[in-house]
């Protein structure tokens, strides 16, 4: 039963890392950019989070409403300011520009809140939970954070699926030439998914800050995770991210278990096995289609 329990821990835990890699497979899939900055938002929308409860003195769950706007204007904001400029056939300007996001909003947190850990309060719900049996209990919050990244997903693909502004997308991931000569304004549509992965990130990071505690350093840890679940789940397929961050979540609760068990596997070891697995085996990822 342990094992199972393991199981369903890790399923749930998926969900998070689902939440995190959500924002960094739709840059990847309509822009072709890797955001190296990526964890560093996820943290600073925690952080936001922390300072709208102090100031406007509401709950955790209001921070959605007041954050993840916010959030999206950056997004846009840093699309068209900054990011816009890195793009092209070299990933390498893109890529060094974000590491320096990142490593700016590392040092502007650390300086404003301190290295301190911080958390969020979601009350009596960060410890309620559905009783299976006596060994298996499943967590109301990291069920809901799972219901979440299951909705939101769902959501993206709906809307890529059937909106003109989906399909404008996916013309412009597809070949964006082609796209500006049917009269596309492509600037703009990147703009505007670069503000969505913001937006996205930042329910992750408000999740993460509601789970557990936060400090400012903790964002590359969180882009490993992020990047691991969308190359295990497949670059660019949004369902892919959800079974990705899945399959590691599970990889790395069951590697707690081995390692209570047997005393020689962690979780987070056994997580970067199956990532390493599946880069040498199946490279374009689970869900990935064949370039």
């Amino acid at each position: 039963m342990d094992w199972l329990n393991a199981v369903i821990q890790g399923i749930l835990l998926g969900g998070l890392y689902a939440l995190f890699a959500t924002g960094l497979s739709l840059a990847f899939g309509v822009l072709r950019f890797v955001n190296l900055a990526h964890g560093d938002l996820a943290i600073l929308g925690a952080y936001l989070a922390f300072s709208s409860i102090s100031t406007f003195d509401v709950n955790v769950w209001a921070t959605f409403g007041i954050v993840v706007p916010i959030m999206f204007a950056v997004g846009y904001i840093a699309q068209r300011g900054l990011f816009d400029f890195t793009l092209g056939e070299d990933p390498l300007p893109g890529i060094l520009v974000s590491f320096g996001l990142g490593v700016v909003i590392q040092n502007a947190l650390l300086v404003h809140y301190s290295a301190t850990d911080r958390g969020l309060s979601v009350g009596s719900l960060a410890t309620e939970s559905i009783r299976i049996s006596d060994d298996i209990s499943v967590g109301w919050f990291p069920l809901i954070i799972l219901l979440v990244a299951v909705g939101l997903l769902g959501g993206m693909q709906l809307f890529l699926s059937f909106t003109p502004l989906g399909r404008a997308f996916r013309a412009v991931s597809d070949d964006r030439d082609t796209a500006r000569l049917m009269g596309i304004d492509h600037r703009n549509l990147y703009g505007l998914a670069m503000g969505i992965a913001f937006a996205t990130v930042a329910v992750a990071g408000i999740f993460l800050g509601s789970r557990t505690t936060f400090a400012p350093a903790q964002g590359p840890s969180q882009l490993l995770f992020a990047f691991e679940a969308v190359v295990i789940g497949g670059l660019g397929s949004l369902w892919g991210t959800l079974l990705g961050g899945i399959v590691l979540g599970v990889a790395q609760t069951l590697g707690n278990q081995i390692d209570v068990d047997y005393g020689w596997m962690g979780g987070v070891l056994l997580g970067h096995l199956v990532f390493l697995a599946v880069l040498a085996f199946r490279p374009a990822g689970l869900l990935g289609a064949r370039s």
